[in-house]
């Protein structure tokens, strides 16, 4: 099993790499809501429940998914 799937970035899948922008991009809406605003929103800590099942499903379709086969093309 190949581990390097779950932190590499070239070997992230398409749902890892969604999650991971989310958690970034929801953790900065969050910083700036808190420290130039002054306010919170209800139930934005939920977002990054949602990244984080996001990124656990992909990771675990990326590790246990079928390998990519090669694309051969066989006429």
């Amino acid at each position: 099993m190949d581990f390097s799937k779950l932190y590499r970035p070239s070997a992230l899948n398409s749902y890892q790499f969604i999650a991971i922008t989310g958690l970034i991009m929801s953790g900065a809406a969050h910083v700036i809501l808190h420290f130039f605003v002054h306010r919170t929103l209800p139930g934005f800590d939920w977002l990054y429940v949602c990244w984080t099942a996001l990124y656990v499903i992909g990771s675990l379709m990326n590790l246990f998914g079928k390998p990519s086969e090669d694309h051969h093309h066989h006429h």
